[in-house]
């Protein structure tokens, strides 16, 4: 004889276990090596509401390169090319642009199927252990959306993005994906203007041809709130200072044009895949083991000259301390 408690405590068990496992969409693997290959499975649990999904869009973060997606039967798929913030060094060829958002159009995944969604590529070997690659993605159904778009990393947020924690790569590799990820053969010390230090101060080398680089340091600020307005070189166009944020579904490069903020007592971090300066125009490309100069204007403590040593392709945050960002 079967007992109905029992079945309805199995039955009330197994709903709740399986809700959760497909509540958000997700990776499949939510760890990889940095300097490796990297196969992003987004998973895809329910629709937008009820309505079965018709549409996928995926932003592919920075420090994910040589991205190209599976094709699914029955779905359409696109793919959106631009630059990478950082040329990638694919076994010694220099890539400066490649897939940065992947579409699957025209399929119907109902609300009650499961399904998964495959873009392989290359993790950078300049990303940071401990960075989280956020993968912005973005259900499409007949009259409604479902956004997972959130990357500030909060477990209580209700649309987080499907993100893979960088670990470690192995010492040995060496296999050109991302390669010589070294430090800058050497850095300016320190510059002090007032109450501000600016130091770690470096940018990348650039591949002939390439239309911009980056510029990182740390500005610590030991007096009263001021403002970095402005930035000025003599070996491009322009310099600007900019930011990645996420503009509705889509992580952008944004320029600030009110400048930023270098807060009272706080150390601000200039540093690929957030704040940043962009040389726009490059007049030459810039060459591993050089210095260039930068002028940077603060709002209150004035104008300073900063050395900014010039390191590999790939080279890490401040000098390579901790091997950067896998961003600009």
């Amino acid at each position: 004889m079967k007992n109905p408690v029992f079945g309805a405590l199995c039955a009330s068990a197994l709903a709740l276990a399986a809700a959760p496992a497909l509540a958000h969409a997700t990776l499949e693997q939510s760890e990889a090596p940095a300097g490796a290959a990297y196969r992003a499975v987004i998973r895809i649990g329910h629709g937008c509401d009820g309505q079965a999904t018709n549409t996928l869009r995926v932003q592919l973060p920075e420090g994910f390169y040589n991205a190209k997606p599976m094709p699914k039967a029955g779905w359409t798929l696109e793919t959106v090319k631009g630059p990478y913030a950082q040329p990638f060094d694919n076994h010694g060829t220099p890539m400066t642009e490649g897939t940065r958002e992947v579409i699957w159009s025209g399929g119907d995944l109902q609300d009650d199927w499961y399904d998964e969604f495959v873009i392989r590529g290359t993790i950078g070997a300049d990303v940071t252990p401990g960075t989280v690659l956020y993968f912005s993605t973005v259900q499409e159904c007949a009259e409604s959306k479902e956004k997972w778009i959130d990357v500030t990393g909060n477990k209580e947020t209700p649309n987080p993005a499907p993100g893979v924690t960088v670990v470690a790569g192995k010492a040995e590799h060496g296999h050109g994906h991302g390669h010589g990820a070294a430090a800058p053969a050497g850095k300016a010390a320190p510059v002090t203007l007032g109450d501000l230090t600016l130091g770690g101060a470096f940018t990348r080398a650039t591949p002939p041809g390439a239309p911009v680089a980056g510029g990182f340091l740390t500005i610590a600020n030991a007096g009263a709130d001021d403002r970095l307005v402005s930035a000025s070189v003599d070996f491009a166009g322009r310099a600007e200072i900019h930011e990645m944020a996420m503009e509705g579904d889509v992580m952008k490069m944004r320029q600030l044009p009110d400048g930023l903020p270098i807060p009272a007592g706080a150390t601000v971090e200039l540093k690929p895949g957030g704040y940043h300066l962009m040389f726009m125009d490059l007049k030459q490309p810039l060459v591993e083991g050089e210095t260039v100069s930068v002028t940077l204007q603060f709002e209150k403590a004035g104008e300073v000259e900063v050395p900014m040593a010039i390191g590999p392709m790939n080279a890490g945050r401040h000098g390579g301390k901790d091997g950067g960002h896998g961003g600009h």
